[in-house]
C-alpha cells in the first residue's frame, strides 16, 4: 500500500513539475514576443526624434539626406517641421532642398516664404531664387504672379527662363498674361535663350489669344526649330480649333523633328484629317513620328488605329514605339485591343517588358476577367526563377483593384519575402481590406524599418487603430 501511494506522490510531482516547465516557457515566450514589439516601437520613435533632431539641428548636408529620405518615401509627416525651418533659416541648400521637394509634391505651406526670396532675391543665393521660382509655378501660387513680372521686367536674365514657365504654369487671368508674354516677346527682348520657355509658357496659360501669335511660328519654315517644335506644342496645349490649319500643314515638313511634334500636337483634336493624319504617321520612318502617333491615338481613344498598333506592339524594331501602343490600346480599350493586349500578355516568348506591360493595361480594363490568370503567370515566373517577370507581376498586383483580392494580399502578406510583404499592402490599401488589420499589425512590427513604417501608413489609410 505504501508503495503504491509513493509511486501516485512520484506521478503527481512529475506532472507539477511539467506544468511549472510550461508556465515558465509560455511566460519566457511572452516575454520575448513583448520585448520585439517593444524594441520595433523604440526603434521607430527613436528613428522619429533623430530626424527631428536632424531638422532642428543638422547641417545642410544632413538635412537633404533626410529630404532624400522622405522622398523615397513619400513620406509627409515631418512638413510642418519643415516649413519651420524654411522660414526661419536663409541656407540656400537647406531651402532650396525644402522648395523642391514640396514642389515636387505640389504641396502648399511655403508660398510666402517664396515670394519673399524672389522679392529680396539680392539678399539670396541665386540657387535659393531658382528653387523659389519653381515652386510657386508648381503650386500655381497667383499671388506670385506681380512678383513673377516684377523680375521680368527688370530683365535679369538668370531668372527669366524659369520665371516665364512659373507665369505660365500660374496661368492667373490667362488673357492678361497671354497679352503681357507676346507683348514682351514682340517688343522687347528676352532673348534667344528665353523664347522658347516664353512660347512654352504661352500654351500653359491656355489662352486663345495666343494661338494666331503660336500659328505664325509654327508655320514658319524659316523659324528656329526648337521654337517651331515649342509653338505646336503650346498649340496642342490650348486645344482651340483655329490652330489646327498650323499643325496639319506641319505633318507633312521635310524636318523628321518637326513632323513628329505636330502629330503628337493633333491629340486633342477631332475630324477625318486628324484621323488620317494620325494614322499615315505610323508609317514614317522615323521613329519619334510613330511614338507620337501611337500617343495621339491614346489622347483620342482612336478605335481605327487598332490594326496600326497591333502591328507595332508586335513588330516595330523599336522598344519604345512597342511600348507606346501597348498604352494606347489600353487607353482604346475595345474589345479588339483587349484581344491584342491578351495575346501579347499571354505569348510567354515575347520580352518581359511587352507582357508586364500588357498585363498592365488588361488589370486596368478588365482585372477581374484577368486576375487569375495573372496569378498563374507570377507563378509560373516565380517557379523558373525569372525574377524581373515575377516582380514586374508583382508591381501590376499591387495596383490591382477589383473584387477577391483579399486572399492575395494575406498571401503575399505571409511569405517570407519583404518585396511580396510590400505589395500585400499595396493591394490591401488599393482595395480597402480592412479585413486583413491582423496581418498588417504583425507587418507594423517588423523588424525591417521601411516595411514596418508602410504597414503603419497603410493602418493609418484604413482606419485601423
Amino acid at each position: 500500500m505504501k508503495k503504491e501511494q509513493l509511486a501516485i506522490s512520484n506521478k503527481q510531482l512529475v506532472i507539477r513539475i511539467i506544468k511549472i516547465s510550461l508556465f515558465a516557457l509560455l511566460f519566457l515566450f511572452c516575454s520575448l514576443l513583448f520585448a520585439q514589439e517593444g524594441g520595433a516601437a523604440a526603434a521607430t520613435n527613436s528613428l522619429e526624434e533623430t530626424r527631428l533632431a536632424t531638422i532642428k539641428y543638422g547641417t545642410e548636408t544632413e538635412i537633404a539626406a533626410l529630404i532624400q529620405s522622405l522622398k523615397n518615401e513619400n513620406a509627409d509627416y515631418l512638413d510642418d517641421e519643415l516649413v519651420k525651418v524654411a522660414e526661419t533659416t536663409r541656407n540656400q541648400k537647406i531651402l532650396s532642398g525644402i522648395f523642391s521637394f514640396f514642389g515636387e509634391r505640389e504641396k502648399s505651406g511655403l508660398e510666402e516664404r517664396a515670394i519673399r526670396a524672389i522679392a529680396e532675391r539680392d539678399d539670396e543665393a541665386n540657387e535659393t531664387v531658382l528653387a523659389a521660382v519653381e515652386y510657386v509655378g508648381n503650386v500655381k501660387a497667383g499671388n506670385a504672379a506681380s512678383v513673377l513680372r516684377e523680375l521680368l521686367d527688370n530683365e535679369e536674365r538668370r531668372f527669366m527662363n524659369a520665371a516665364f514657365r512659373a507665369l505660365g504654369r500660374i496661368g492667373a487671368d490667362a488673357d492678361d498674361t497671354a497679352e503681357y508674354l507676346i507683348e514682351y516677346y514682340t517688343d522687347r527682348d528676352p532673348g534667344d535663350d528665353n523664347r522658347r520657355d516664353l512660347i512654352i509658357a504661352l500654351g500653359s496659360v491656355g489662352s486663345t489669344l495666343g494661338v494666331s501669335f503660336l500659328s505664325d511660328i509654327a508655320s514658319n519654315s524659316e523659324e528656329r526649330i526648337s521654337l517651331r517644335i515649342a509653338a505646336l506644342d503650346s498649340l496642342s496645349k490650348i486645344g482651340d480649333p483655329d490652330g489646327l490649319e498650323a499643325i496639319l500643314a506641319c505633318v507633312s515638313a521635310q524636318d523628321p523633328n518637326i513632323r513628329s511634334s505636330a502629330v503628337a500636337a493633333l491629340g486633342p483634336f477631332s475630324g477625318d484629317d486628324v484621323d488620317n493624319a494620325i494614322l499615315e504617321a505610323f508609317r514614317d520612318s522615323y521613329y519619334r513620328t510613330r511614338i507620337a502617333a501611337a500617343q495621339a491615338s491614346r489622347q483620342r481613344q482612336l478605335a481605327a488605329a487598332v490594326p496600326y498598333l497591333k502591328y507595332r506592339a508586335e513588330r516595330d524594331d523599336v522598344p519604345t514605339v512597342k511600348d507606346e501602343a501597348i498604352r494606347a490600346l489600353g487607353a482604346i480599350a475595345t474589345s479588339e485591343a483587349l484581344e491584342v493586349l491578351d495575346s501579347l500578355f499571354i505569348e510567354r516568348r515575347n520580352a518581359d517588358r511587352i507582357r508586364m506591360l500588357s498585363a498592365e493595361m488588361l488589370m486596368k480594363n478588365e482585372p477581374a476577367q484577368y486576375l487569375s490568370r495573372l496569378i498563374v503567370e507570377l507563378d509560373e515566373a516565380k517557379q523558373k526563377n525569372m525574377t524581373p517577370l515575377y516582380n514586374g507581376f508583382l508591381k501590376v498586383l499591387g495596383e490591382t483593384r477589383t473584387e477577391n483580392m483579399e486572399s492575395v494580399a494575406r498571401r503575399l502578406m505571409q511569405t517570407s519575402g519583404i518585396i511580396e510583404k510590400s505589395y500585400g499592402l499595396d493591394i490591401a490599401a488599393n482595395n480597402d481590406l480592412v479585413s486583413l488589420s491582423e496581418e498588417i499589425k504583425i507587418l507594423a512590427n517588423d523588424r525591417n524599418e521601411s516595411l514596418s513604417r508602410k504597414a503603419r501608413r497603410t493602418m493609418e489609410r484604413l482606419g485601423i487603430e
